[in-house]
């Protein structure tokens, strides 16, 4: 990374030089994000990850385009094509894309017509047709008719001239930027099935006759027209109006109106037919997939952001159920720290029989193990399932069994993880099934530190996710996941390695060897002590030891996220206000006797002394939201038990640009549009609502063979009578009015 870019990123990002040459060195040291964004906000001007992020990819940009830039100049020179004028261009460029456009021309290319005809000697008549000076066409045509060049008449010479210049005007930077803007700016997306795939490609039937202009069509619905396109279900174009292209082209290159004028004419629209409308619609239709990428990726994170930051139930022991039918529910016993303690298999939904050994097992395994909370996953046969356990607790005397909690678990990703190599290095004597009802389990305990070890994109928040560029996708993921990691901290001495991997400054390696460590030595009583892992060194250690808890170990401060290099700070506030770093942390008496003014000095300011107290007020304090039971309706467990106008809670399990989609309890999740999520205009349905919300929505429509639910959050459309109010008549008119009435039924 190089910190002349700092200028530029500043300008772009509204920020202070400093600020991002501060950030880029942090960087270039192999800082992380999120340590970055916590513990060194004196140096970056307190800039959160979001910044920060920015600024990292931002300058990965650009030495991206400077290194292609390198290349460029590279060829050139050893082509013996580079002028200073050239390389005056090359430097000076600021986009890929001009960089490109200057470089097109001298790009080395396969044989084309343009090239064709320069070999038959075609190059010079080319040269005094673009001139368009007023001249004898068919005599000047005549001097390069060359049989054994193959050039047989004035024609094929003509002809071959227009190559030449169609490509020129196809490769003329003024050009394409016209081209660019057009396109930018009046391009139509149009889209219509593929020939003779009517009833195989139906679930794009909404694209058969599609069009609109390019540049107001959302995300969801590029990457869904370009989904059916590369299944071979649609034929998607997008284009400006050809003749307004040409025309443009025509302002561009067009001299005198001449003979030569008209050749230049013809090569123009040629140009535009044949070479420049399909590198333009190559090049923009590159511009929209990014840009919807851009879009789906966000929308993407933000979902996984949400989901992670899940309230978590905690440290309770619980019974897990992995539902099913004829293959039966597969039943766990975990206990408060989320090992494994049981595992059975009951059959409550396979005849009267079986169900009541099932309710026996299930009560045998409640009253012998004590679970607190029962969780059941929310897949095939899961509302069965919960009914069949509750009628269980219902039927109880025990009041302490009757009230044990029933909560239903999304269960996304969980046959991922049972399948994976993570699940079996942590389960190797289980098979799949066990795996399956352990991860469903605690992920209610705490869904941050199970759904790590799935693949974010099988957790099933995102949209057209297999669609989208794969590296930028990873990369943003994963820093959500890093994000949320750190945010919440990791209690080093229960943390599975998955875990540990996404602390800052550890990963997979670090992480191994400290649950390796653990193993062997016991729980880590200090962070100091993290340092005699091998080949953890300071850097690791300064990077990671903020967001790691140690709780109930040998420093009060090492549950906390205080980094180990304040501590000094606090233990001089402690003594200051007469008090143990113990009671400063728990005694706000002592807290509010502290002037954080007071401690700054040429290494740590405000910033850092405010996060400390406020730190020290709430130490190690998780800042996920308190867990809330959720129950779906009773009664409705599938979609035929539907009807339009009931009212249901549901939970939020997906948001995309054009809605979200509401998990009912039916197996199929609603879609609650964009136009149905509140009574007033929305433009995000990020803004008001998130992944895992609790919320109520009326059922609009329910579609059975094809499975769509629409529901809706609006309050019930009211019957709206128009009623058009007349202009009040002037007196006269009334009286008017009266007289004649008089005079029709009589005076009374």
């Amino acid at each position: 990374m190089d910190l002349k870019y700092a200028p530029r990123i500043a300008d772009e990002l509204k920020l202070k030089v400093h600020q991002v040459e501060n950030t880029a060195k942090l960087l270039m040291e192999d800082a992380t994000v999120p340590f970055i964004a916590r513990y060194r906000k004196e140096l970056t001007g307190s800039l959160d990850e979001v910044e920060i992020t920015s600024i990292r990819d931002r300058l990965i940009q650009l030495e991206e385009l400077d290194k292609r830039r390198e290349a460029i100049l590279k060829s050139l020179a050893e082509r013996d094509l580079l002028t200073e004028e050239l390389k005056g261009k090359i430097d000076t460029a600021e986009t890929m894309t001009v960089l490109e456009d200057i470089y097109l021309p001298y790009k080395p290319k396969k044989r084309t017509r343009a090239t064709i005809a320069k070999e038959k000697g075609l190059e010079p008549l080319a040269l005094v047709i673009f001139g368009q000076n007023d001249f004898d066409l068919a005599t000047e045509a005549g001097k390069f008719i060359d049989e054994e060049k193959g050039v047989k008449s004035n024609e094929e010479a003509l002809a071959g001239a227009r190559d030449i210049i169609a490509e020129w005007v196809s490769e003329d930077q003024t050009a394409r930027e016209k081209m660019r803007e057009l396109f930018n700016t009046k391009a139509v997306m149009y889209s219509k099935v593929a020939k003779g795939k009517d009833d195989e490609g139906v679930k794009y039937k909404d694209y058969y006759d599609w069009k609109e202009p390019a540049s107001k069509s959302p995300s969801h619905r590029i990457l869904a027209m370009f989904r059916g396109e590369k299944e071979d279900m649609l034929k998607v174009d997008v284009m400006p109006d050809e003749p307004e292209a040409i025309e443009i082209l025509e302002k561009n290159f067009l001299k005198n109106n001449n003979d030569a004028g008209a050749q230049v004419k013809l090569a123009v629209t040629d140009s535009y037919k044949r070479l420049l409308s399909l590198s333009m619609e190559s090049e923009y239709r590159a511009a929209l997939k990014a840009k919807a990428d851009e879009e789906a990726i966000k929308v993407f994170a933000e979902n996984l952001h949400q989901l992670l930051m899940a309230a978590p139930l905690g440290e309770k022991s619980l019974m897990a159920f992995d539902p099913g039918f004829r293959t039966g529910c597969k039943v766990v016993v975990l206990n408060r720290q989320g090992k494994l303690l049981h595992n059975e298999t009951v059959y409550p939904h396979t005849g009267e029989g079986k169900a009541a050994e099932a309710a026996r097992k299930v009560l045998e395994l409640l009253k012998a193990f004590g679970s607190e909370v029962i969780a059941i996953g929310n897949g095939t046969a899961g509302r069965e399932t919960e009914e069949f356990v509750k009628k269980i607790l219902l039927s109880q005397t025990d009041e302490k069994i009757k009230k044990t909690p029933v909560i239903m678990v999304n269960e996304s990703g969980a046959s991922i993880y049972s399948a994976s190599e993570v699940a079996r290095e942590e389960f190797p004597d289980y098979d799949v099934t066990v795996r399956g009802s352990v991860s469903i389990g605690r992920r209610l305990m705490d869904p941050l530190a199970e759904l790590v070890k799935i693949d974010p994109k099988s957790i099933g928040v995102g949209q057209y996710q297999h669609d989208v560029n794969q590296t930028q996708l990873k990369q943003k993921l994963d820093d959500v996941v890093v994000s949320c990691v750190n945010k919440v901290g990791v209690e080093v001495n229960t943390a599975s390695k998955q875990l540990l991997t996404y602390v800052s400054g550890l990963g997979p390696k670090l992480a191994s060897a400290i649950v390796a460590y653990r193993d062997s030595n016991g729980p880590f009583s200090s962070r100091d002590e993290l340092k005699k892992i091998p080949r953890l060194g300071g850097k690791a250690f300064e990077q990671a030891a903020g967001f790691l808890r140690i709780r109930n170990g040998k420093n009060p401060l090492d549950a906390s996220a205080v980094h180990p290099e304040s501590y000094h700070v606090v233990e001089r506030m402690a003594e200051d206000v007469g008090c143990s770093v113990s009671d400063l942390m728990i005694n706000p008496l002592y807290q509010d006797k502290v002037k954080i003014e007071k401690y700054v000095d040429d290494k740590i300011g405000l910033p850092t002394l405010e996060d400390i107290r406020s730190e020290l007020k709430k130490p190690g304090r998780d800042p996920r939201e308190k867990f809330e039971a959720f129950e779906f309706a009773k009664g409705i467990d599938k979609i035929d038990d539907l009807a339009p106008g009931m009212k249901l809670p549901g939970i939020v399990t997906n948001i995309t640009n054009f809605g979200a989609f509401v998990d009912i309890g039916v197996h199929q999740d609603g879609l609650v549009h964009i136009s149905e999520i509140a009574d007033g205009f929305i433009k995000n349905p990020a803004d008001v609502l998130k992944v895992a919300q609790k919320v109520t929505v009326r059922v609009v429509e329910v579609d059975v063979p094809r499975k769509r639910i629409s529901l809706s959050m609006r309050m019930e459309d009211k019957v709206k009578v128009n009623v058009k109010k007349e202009k009040k008549p002037a007196k006269e008119d009334l009286d008017t009015k009266l007289k004649n009435l008089m005079n029709k039924f009589g005076k009374k």
